[in-house]
């Protein structure tokens, strides 16, 4: 493992507990802990832990910071109360995907935007760029650790911790100061692995603690610690966009199936929306479906999909699903080919394989 990769407060605490860490954009992740297939299924039938601290933060303030946000961001952020979260995306001109991100709003003229790790020096060019009038820009991504505790007994397990009603925080909001233990944190209800559950924002020294209590109160309950192979396979079968995969410069959010996170029609015109629109009304050129294999194959990221020896898009993601226990990949093809029950193939390892376009998302949790 190389020591030029950045490290999260947590990566001292991953050795203790069996974390097996690689190279992740730079990042020193574990990608498992004791299994992949076993963790992803703590985190769908009881709970499971992630350190998600290499997100970043980055905070937007000032007079300005509204009408800033409506130009920045993809979403009407008009329609953000103080307490509540909602899904965005940045975007260039032609439409591509500068990222998605989460966007809080902690009070009037105050926001906490939370992007991915891979973009957060980019994102953050790209927003000090764009600035205008009382509008002040700060990554503070070093100030933060993050952690997602996720699954069915999630409340059961963080409410024992806390005297916080947890039941009052609803689907995209948030509560700060939150004494957990003896710590204070921002808690959020939101997550990136289609179960219900929280994300936790503290200190790095806040966030190293809460680890090891979360852990420990939870042992009872089945509660593992889960690494970034099990977030990915979790993240995929609720058909979450990653980007780099689902979403990059060249695939827009409209592309991408995140239309409900592009509001075309708000007052203030953002980047990329003039774009946007003509694609909207040139018919989206491509879609991502659901595919699932026929033959025996697993598509993988950048396989090629084909129709009749034409090429028509290729595959984002795709693995063995472990809930279903079938070999299922998200393709973007060509919109011609997108009708559900479309048999196409997908070039793996030098062969094509017949697959069928299916509905997604592949799972849905049962309210």
């Amino acid at each position: 493992m190389s020591e030029n990769l950045k490290r999260t407060p947590l990566f001292d605490s991953y050795k203790s507990y069996g974390g097996k860490t690689i190279d992740f954009g730079g990042w020193a992740l574990p990608v498992q802990f004791s299994s992949i297939k076993e963790e992803h299924e703590a985190v769908r039938t009881k709970a499971g832990l992630f350190d998600v601290s290499h997100m970043g933060e980055i905070t937007v303030r000032g007079e300005d910071s509204l009408n800033y946000l409506q130009t920045l961001l993809t979403n009407d952020v008009t329609k953000l109360q103080n307490g509540q979260a909602q899904y965005s995306a940045m975007c260039y001109e032609d439409g591509g995907t500068v990222d998605d991100l989460l966007v809080y709003k902690i009070s009037h003229n105050d926001y906490l935007l939370v992007v991915n790790a891979s973009n957060i020096e980019k994102d953050f060019e790209w927003m000090k760029k764009l600035v205008v009038g009382d509008t002040v820009v700060q990554n503070v991504s070093d100030s933060y650790g993050q952690l997602a505790l996720q699954g069915p007994l999630s409340e059961d397990v963080l409410q024992r911790l806390t005297n916080e009603n947890l039941n009052s925080i609803g689907f995209f909001k948030f509560v700060e100061n939150v004494k957990i233990g003896d710590h204070n944190v921002l808690v959020s209800r939101t997550g990136y692995t289609g179960e219900d559950g929280f994300e936790i924002y503290g200190s790095p020294d806040s966030i190293v603690a809460l680890w090891d209590l979360i852990l420990l109160e939870g042992k009872e309950d089945g509660v593992l610690p889960c690494g970034l192979g099990a977030r990915d396979t979790l993240r995929f079968e609720a058909c979450l966009a990653l980007y780099g995969q689902e979403l990059s410069k060249d695939i827009s959010p409209l592309e991408a199936g995140i239309g409900f996170a592009v509001k075309l029609k708000k007052d203030n015109n953002f980047i990329g929306q003039k774009a946007l629109v003509e694609q909207k009304e040139a018919g989206i050129p491509r879609k991502l479906v659901g595919l699932e294999m026929i033959d025996k194959g697993i598509p993988r990221h950048g396989y090629t999909i084909y129709m009749n020896d034409q090429q028509i898009g290729e595959v984002t993601t795709g693995t063995q699903s472990p809930t279903l226990k079938k070999n299922i990949g998200l393709g973007l093809i060509d919109r011609k080919f997108s009708e559900l029950g479309t048999e196409v193939e997908v070039e793996i390892r030098g062969k094509r394989l017949k697959a069928v376009t299916v509905a997604i998302p592949f799972y849905k949790r049962q309210k």
